[in-house]
Formats: structure tokens, sequence, C-alpha cells
């Protein structure tokens, strides 16, 4: 069993036990509607695009609303976990890619849910998915960091570091592996991750984090 499938079960767990209505660290998006973009994203790519078209606010987007409306109900959401667990199809990237495609998917949006009302604690990971997780976090800072003022360095208790963007003077984040996913990904606030290097370096970086 792959790291994609492993995680899908620890969410669905979770989901199960989770209120429809509870927030999640996502804006504009409770339980239900987290749940509904995961199934958009796997089974209605079409809808999926409508929404990213339309620009609608998080939690007015209308295509995943009518996934997420009938999840109101404990049966309406039921079956929605339900679809959820069915999966994609064959053909799609997200069945047969899903590795690559779902292993930060599923645990960020995971900590989304567990994270989202502030009780849910930092959860200590198998060593070999910490491990895929950093194999694939650097690849979205350099994305989303790819205009910071200062170098970044990503560096993860006894392994390691990965620079995400060149450049003297540089900063180090430095966390667990599914800490600095979320950290990355947005989820900021919610990350337990250290920031450290030069004071004029982290200076400028937080200035430009709080423009960005």
């Amino acid at each position: 069993m792959g790291w994609a499938r492993t995680e899908k079960k620890a969410l669905v767990d979770t989901l199960r036990r989770t209120d429809p209505d509870a927030p999640t660290l996502c804006e504009g998006w409770d339980a239900k509607r987290l749940l509904a973009h995961l199934v958009q994203r796997e089974q209605d790519p079409v809808g999926g695009i409508g929404d990213v078209v339309g620009r609608a606010e998080p939690g007015r987007e209308k295509h995943l609303g009518r996934l997420a409306e009938p999840a109101a109900t404990p049966d309406g959401y039921a079956g929605l976990i339900d679809r959820f667990v069915t999966g994609p199809p064959r053909w799609s990237p997200m069945s047969w890619a899903s590795e690559q495609v779902n292993v930060l998917e599923y645990a960020i949006h995971h900590e989304d849910v567990r994270r989202g009302g502030g009780a849910g604690a930092a959860r200590t990971l198998p060593a070999a998915q910490s491990d895929a997780i950093f194999r694939q976090v650097p690849l979205t800072a350099r994305m989303k960091l790819r205009r910071s003022p200062v170098g970044v360095v990503l560096a993860r208790p006894g392994g390691a570091p990965a620079v995400v963007r060149s450049g003297s003077p540089s900063v180090t984040l430095t966390g667990e592996p599914l800490e600095l996913a979320l950290w990355v990904s947005g989820r900021r606030q919610a990350a337990q991750v250290q920031l450290s290097g030069p004071p004029e370096a982290v200076e400028r970086f937080e200035g430009w984090l709080g423009r960005s």
C-alpha cells in the first residue's frame, strides 16, 4: 500500500468522526465543503474548472456548492464520504499517478480538518511517510517562493536540507516534513515551523511574506 492510500484511509476515518459543519484551515470551507473539493478534484474536473473560471470567493463556488449541499445531512455527508472512498476513474492521473499527485494533497487536507478548530495536535508520522512528503515539498516551495527576496532553505530534524531558492543571504525554515508542507501551502499560522537566519534576511523575508 502506497502512502497516498494510507493517508487517504486516515483522512476518511477523520472525516467520519468530524461534524460536516466543523471549521477547517481552508478559508470559507467547512468539513463538508472540503470533502466536496476532494470529490470534485478526483471525479468532476469539469466542475472544478468551472469554479476556477468563475473566481467565486471561497465558500461560494457554484459547482462545489452543488456537491456540498446534500452533505449537510448525516446521510448525505456519509454518502459523500463513500463517494470519495470510491476514488477517481482508472484513466485519471489521480488514480494511476496517485503517489505523485495525492500524497501532499491528502496529508495537507487531513490537517485542515484535524486542526481546523484549533484543537488538533501535530501527528507523528512513520519515517518513510515523512520522507515521501519531504521529497515533494521542495517542488511546491520553489513555485511558491520563487519571488522571495532572499534565499530559502528547507530543513528537517536529522535530515539533509533542500535549497528551494538560491541566494545570499538566506533564511532557513525548519520543521517536520508535514509541518513544512503546511507552511509552504499557506497554512503558516497552524504550522510548527521555525524561521531562522541573519536578522536582515529574516526581516526582508517576513516583509515580503506580508506583502505577497
